[in-house]
């Protein structure tokens, strides 16, 4: 299938062509008809698998250009998030034959300035965050109540941030006829009520992933054996040459942290996290994607909501706490058939979270640095793999066996070896009870 195949309008096609976009991914393969057709439709999918193009551009091949009023409304979580989507829909409509106004909402812009635009004129798509939206609403000066279609972008994500009130609100403007798509990486319990409440006979679409993680990406995964893991990410950031690597971490606290520190080793690092005021984070966006930077440190903000180009490295300083966001970590290397590296750092408290992943398909490649190189080391299971209790023991000598591997008083550990060689003792003259009856039988049957 190629994009023909949907009818869209030319400039569409045209400017899917000018980016070099021919073939559909599979979540447009199967949704994008759904949504030209009018459907609600739930879409969940993985991050890049082209979620944007999908909902894009079905509603822009839709809108009625000569109609002076707001027909697609979409929301993002994030202000980055907010403007990718921005930035693609200006680019699908840079052939159009009349101007498509499009217009983005969101925190930390000039509020009076937008207000006083929407008096003039009303945008025919309106993209923003949940906040900004639902205020420009509430002033009676973006009037969304004849928009055609609603898109809720990363559902999940706003739950998680807590936007998802502000989206049931603006949700409860439209008409009733109003078409939902909600687009989401999962589909939390908490997610469902809001669901239920607004889609009509909503279409389910989840594209499962060949595989996790793209084949392109290696996979490493190194004990961090009580280093220093600030000295260990600059060791891995400086001993090949990243076109550009992105390390993250949980808390802004953190990325302030190890950003200070690599900037004390000498190189130039961006930041992003949530407490990095919008227009600095719009500046320093531009300037990574300008390659002013060849080291980005980030929390989850930049996992879901930034599409930079050309990530060659990920390292995960520390494992996300929530794991899901592991794949969307991960996801930023390895795209378009590119090669990348995704590195995580671990200690023993983290075993259980990479059993976990472990569980979930994950496949880790465990490395070491070693004279100044990266190289191969041990499975950190081959010890599990290798020990296993004796079946013969009884309950009570596998207990001290387990106990005999703990760190425990010289006298004790006597008593223990005199359990267990007592225990053997008595197994072996069991054996030579069971030889001799047997010795005996045989015995007695030659002579019959």
């Amino acid at each position: 299938m190629t994009f023909e195949s949907f009818m869209l309008q030319d400039f569409i096609n045209q400017a899917l062509k000018e980016n070099n976009f021919t073939q559909p991914t599979e979540v447009q393969e199967r949704l994008i008809p759904l949504i030209q057709k009018g459907r609600d439709v739930i879409g969940q999918s993985q991050t890049g698998s082209g979620k944007t193009h999908t909902f894009l551009l079905p509603l822009i091949d839709q809108i009625e250009i000569e109609k002076n009023e707001v027909q697609v409304v979409i929301t993002a979580p994030s202000r980055e998030l907010a403007e990718q989507i921005y930035q693609v829909a200006k680019q699908l409509v840079a052939f159009a034959p009349s101007e498509i106004r499009i217009a983005k909402f969101v925190g930390g812009t000039d509020k009076q300035k937008q207000l006083e635009q929407l008096q003039h004129q009303q945008p025919q798509l309106a993209i923003g965050t949940p906040g900004r939206i639902l205020d420009m609403v509430n002033e009676r000066a973006l009037l969304i109540h004849k928009s055609k279609a609603f898109v809720v972008d990363e559902a999940d994500m706003t739950l998680d941030l807590g936007f998802l009130p502000e989206v049931d609100q603006i949700a409860g403007k439209f008409s009733e006829d109003i078409q939902m798509l909600v687009f989401s990486a999962t589909i939390p319990e908490k997610l469902r009520p809001f669901l239920k409440k607004y889609l009509t006979r909503p279409v389910i679409e989840e594209i499962k992933p060949k595989t996790l993680l793209s084949e392109t990406i290696e996979n490493w995964l190194i004990s961090t054996k009580g280093k220093d893991r600030k000295q260990l990410i600059y060791q891995l950031l400086t001993l090949g040459e990243p076109y550009l690597a992105v390390v993250f971490a949980n808390t802004k606290e953190y990325v302030d942290e190890i950003t200070e520190f690599l900037q004390n080793q000498g190189l130039k690092v961006a930041k992003i996290h949530g407490g990095i005021a919008s227009r600095e984070r719009k500046r320093v966006m531009r300037q990574i994607q300008h390659l002013d930077y060849q080291y980005v440190v980030a929390t989850d903000l930049a996992a879901r909501g930034i599409d930079i180009e050309g990530i060659s490295h990920v390292i995960n300083a520390e494992l996300p706490r929530d794991l899901d966001f592991f794949i969307h970590r991960v996801g930023r290397t390895g795209r378009n058939q590119l090669k990348g590296t995704a590195i995580t750092l671990y200690d023993p408290s983290d075993e259980r979270a990479i059993d976990e992943l472990e569980k979930r398909g994950i496949v880790f490649e465990p490395k070491e640095i070693k004279n100044g190189e990266v190289v191969a080391t041990y499975d950190r299971n081959r010890r599990k793999k290798r020990e296993k209790t004796p079946d013969e023991l009884d309950p009570e000598t596998i207990g001290y066996v387990k106990k005999q591997k703990k760190q425990v008083k010289p006298g004790y550990k006597k008593k223990i070896k005199q359990k267990i060689d007592k225990n053997n003792q008595e197994k072996r003259k069991i054996e030579r009870r069971q030889q001799q009856r047997s010795a005996k039988k045989q015995k007695k049957n030659s002579n019959l």
